[in-house]
């Protein structure tokens, strides 16, 4: 039963793939349960794809607004450990407030305007999350890059996708110097570090100094959310278009599914932030709180080791791994 309603989903979605305009007027927030509702009849064709749908306004904020009224616990959205035991935890609330500030950043500082592309190469810091939110926020489309990436493979990214800017750490501004005149398109910089650097703009600092005051634009399902490259195995890196929708409500299928997620799983992604299955812990995680039950965390990097007792079960899928409180093992 699962597998067939996957497949209606996957059928749904390929009808995803075409670039539309971006309007600014946001639609009121929608019910959760109707958010589930609609994307069940969705896959079983009883439902068109909706005409509008922005995950960050549609899903995110409504979460937050739910917290804010005591509608559901309010327990962290997030939750990010580095390799010396310090962590971030943001609740739903804190997640909107640190993304509209970085989508403030996005548009005020780098200049980016709906449709404008972005290379995201970063390793698993809280900064990803928060740019991927903002790119939503604002109608920016995200290039995430794996952060092995030469500087042959960033040229031929930025100058293939036309990217305005760019954002990255420490270990990688260098070959992005190296070959940033070879693109024309290349507008604005930013690196995420302690430091500053000649040309580049210090997102922390922007970042702390930015507004929480934005207004999210209204997407189209349609339209483009982000773009991935290719591995180029056989040939050079091909792009590969994704909308607001087909991620946005297509990781739903997963969340569900497959990877049976609820609200008080512990979703821990460890594959790095340039593929694909990165994007699970936006929108598979944050997608399954419409299900009932306590809170979701993310874990992205580092995750306290699991007792060989009590009732916590982890699951292990190539590189993600599902710790689920509380909860029976599923197949």
């Amino acid at each position: 039963m699962r597998l067939w309603l996957r497949g209606l989903g996957l059928q749904a979605l390929r009808s995803f793939w075409v670039v539309r305009g971006v309007h600014t007027q946001v639609p009121p927030p929608p019910v959760p349960q109707k958010v589930l509702t609609d994307w069940e009849a969705i896959c079983l064709g009883r439902q068109p794809v909706p005409e509008y749908f922005n995950f960050a306004h549609d899903m995110l904020d409504m979460w937050t607004r739910l917290e804010k009224a005591g509608d559901r616990p309010s327990g962290p959205a997030f939750w990010w450990v580095d390799g010396k035991g310090a962590e971030v935890k943001w609740s739903y609330e804190e997640l909107g407030k640190q993304s509209r500030k970085a989508a403030n950043v996005l548009g005020d500082a780098c200049g980016l305007q709906p449709g404008d592309r972005i290379m995201l190469v970063l390793p698993r810091l809280p900064e990803w999350w928060l740019v991927s939110v903002a790119c939503m926020r604002t109608g920016v489309v995200m290039i995430p890059g794996v952060t092995q990436l030469t500087e042959k493979d960033l040229k031929y990214r930025l100058q293939v996708s036309r990217a305005k800017s760019i954002i990255t750490s420490d270990s990688l501004a260098p070959h992005v110097d190296a070959i940033s005149n070879e693109c024309p398109s290349l507008q604005a910089k930013l690196l995420v570090s302690d430091t500053r650097r000649p040309g580049w703009m210090n997102f922390r600092e922007l970042l702390q100094e930015a507004s929480t005051e934005h207004s999210c634009v209204r997407t189209k399902s349609r339209d483009a959310l982000s773009i991935y490259f290719t591995s180029g195995t056989t040939g050079a890196p091909k792009m590969v278009e994704h909308s607001h929708c087909s991620y946005g409500l297509g990781f739903l299928a997963s969340a569900r599914q497959w990877m049976g997620l609820t609200g008080s799983s512990v979703f821990w992604n460890t594959t790095d932030t340039g593929w694909v299955k990165a994007a699970w812990t936006l929108f598979s995680a944050w997608d399954s709180l419409q299900f009932p039950d306590n809170q979701l965390l993310l874990c992205p990097n580092h995750l306290p080791a699991a007792s060989s007792g009590g009732s916590d079960q982890v699951q292990v899928s190539e590189s993600e791994t599902l710790f689920d409180r509380g909860r029976s093992s599923q197949s």
